[in-house]
């Protein structure tokens, strides 16, 4: 009997490893789509556009916004816009694969209102100080722009109830593998 497809969204705390994980499911489960988000930010080191996010203009997103292109947008960390785009989730959905979206938290809200029928997905830390060491880490931020996310990760944090299930992010492989069986899909990892 084949797989109903179906969306689960991923969020957690800011520098939890969603981008990690995303990515390795997306290069080690051919039967999950993984969703690219529209963002107005700059591409980071190695990000390529249509890839990691499809990188647009303010006045692109606020063209997205208007014609109800997005199925969830939010501005995260106070500086930039992030959004899914609805046709291709439908496109993919149409084509019978299983959705992954990795949104943050306020994303994750949003889907939750206007597609209830998703799973929700919590990607958690090991501890505190392995986020922290991973934010500061992968030296993309300014030290007050690490200070800002760390204090949006203690709400973030806090919203754990709110989501089905929890997925601890110690090991990539580990995560991933249990985040594609609670999407009901065999965890066969493509070499």
């Amino acid at each position: 009997m084949p797989i109903e497809p179906t969306v689960t969204v991923l969020a957690g705390p800011t520098a939890v490893g969603k981008g990690t994980v995303s990515t390795y499911i997306r290069d080690h489960y051919p039967q999950v789509w993984l969703s690219v988000s529209a963002t107005t930010r700059a591409p980071r080191p190695g990000e390529v556009d249509g890839v990691h996010y499809f990188f647009v203009s303010d006045a692109e997103f606020d063209a997205m916004v208007t014609d109800h292109a997005l199925l969830e947008w939010a501005i995260v960390h106070n500086s930039h816009r992030y959004g899914t785009p609805k046709h291709k989730v439908d496109e993919a959905l149409a084509q019978g694969r299983s959705v992954l979206l990795e949104i943050d938290l306020q994303g994750a809200r949003e889907i939750k209102r206007t597609l209830p029928s998703a799973q929700f997905v919590f990607l958690a830390p090991p501890s505190w100080d392995e986020m922290v060491a991973r934010l500061v880490g992968r030296g993309t931020e300014t030290p007050e722009q690490q200070r800002a996310r760390l204090e949006t990760a203690k709400v973030e944090l806090a919203a754990q109830p709110e989501f089905d299930h929890t997925v601890i992010n110690d090991r990539v492989e580990r995560a991933a593998a249990e985040l594609v069986e609670l999407m009901g899909l065999p965890a066969q990892v493509r070499d």
